[in-house]
């Protein structure tokens, strides 16, 4: 069940620093000095497991979690990226937890194969947060979880594609994220859902890795295989796979946005860019700005009050209108 619900800041004059202000009446780490550690004088030590670099979404992610884990807001960070290696990914974590460090925070690659590091880290009593994606290992062996809610980004892209298509036959090929990932089973699960009904058949689902050049091959491929009439509609679980189709379609002479309809998922500059400039049609956003929250919830847990398991953030959708308005005060 969600425990909280929180108000995107994707808007004209938000900050990273609103969205920790907007999960409840009681602020995430207001019970410490924000220039001390959880002790009230000595700074927390965080080792933090990143997934990658593979996209514009994951750098924004990234920077916010570097500024709020700073020196000035009582933080030492120990940072790690895997680059999209999951064994990687759980040896920093080992690392982590022999370093002795005060909490984990993991934004996880892939959501299953938790289940033996999370109990080293409860055994050694160190408490881990997750941020952006889930696992699947008991909910027990995480303090609590930070991010957006993949599914419903999902539902949200299906039911515009639904209502723009209607019972028209409509040929789609998918652009999957990496597979095994929460926000791609979710995204996909959301989106099939929404679409029930519709005229709308999938003819070609793969991954691209939730990157640029990912999305590129993979998009050239079926266009080899289909042409560009024999796709109606593309989905994509990120802005940056659609961006490296939209590469493909123009390679191949085609026209993204009017030949083949164009949805994605996360809403970064280039992303929204695309939408003003009429080659993506419709965008749903996955805000990255999660440091700010991320790091109150770790001093509250550190310092062993009580945190909700749960904390969901609110996204937006965006038409090409809709992102003109809004795209230049955007802060990622």
């Amino acid at each position: 069940m969600r425990k909280s619900f929180l108000s995107t800041i994707a808007m004209a004059g938000a900050t990273a620093l609103a969205l920790a202000a907007c999960s409840g009446s009681t602020e995430p780490g207001t019970t410490n000095d924000p220039g001390t550690g959880g002790n009230g004088d000595e700074l927390i030590t965080v080792g933090f497991a990143q997934t990658g670099s593979e996209s514009g979404w994951r750098a924004a992610n990234t920077q916010s979690m570097q500024t709020a884990f700073s020196e000035d807001n009582g933080f030492k960070l120990v940072f790690n990226a895997a680059d999209n290696d999951p064994a990687a990914q759980i040896a920093a974590v080992r690392s982590f937890i022999n370093q002795g460090v005060d909490a984990i925070v993991i934004a996880p690659i892939v959501s299953d194969g938790w289940d033996d590091v999370l109990q080293e880290a409860k055994d050694a009593g160190i408490p881990v947060i997750l941020e952006d994606r889930t696992v699947s290992a008991s909910d027990d062996l995480f303090a609590t979880w930070v991010g957006l809610d993949f599914e419903r980004e999902g539902v949200y892209a299906g039911e515009w594609a639904a209502e723009y298509f209607g019972d028209t036959p409509t040929r789609m090929v998918v652009l999957e994220g990496t597979t095994g990932s929460a926000p791609a089973n979710d995204r996909a699960k959301g989106f099939n859902d929404a679409i029930a009904g519709s005229g709308i058949v999938t003819i070609d689902s793969q991954t691209g890795d939730f990157t640029r050049d990912g999305g590129k091959s993979v998009m050239e491929g079926y266009i080899a295989k289909y042409g560009i009439d024999g796709i109606d509609l593309l989905y994509a679980h990120n802005d940056d796979m659609g961006l490296g189709a939209i590469e493909a379609i123009e390679a191949a002479g085609g026209k993204p946005g009017e030949d083949i309809i164009i949805i994605t998922i996360d809403a970064v500059r280039d992303g929204m860019q695309a939408l003003v400039d009429g080659k993506i049609n419709y965008i749903v956003e996955c805000n990255p700005l999660l440091g700010e929250l991320v790091a109150g919830i770790v001093k509250d847990v550190v310092a062993g009050n009580p945190v909700d398991k749960e904390y969901f953030v609110e996204d937006q959708k965006f038409t090409q209108d809709e992102a003109a308005a809004v795209i230049d005060s955007r802060l990622y």
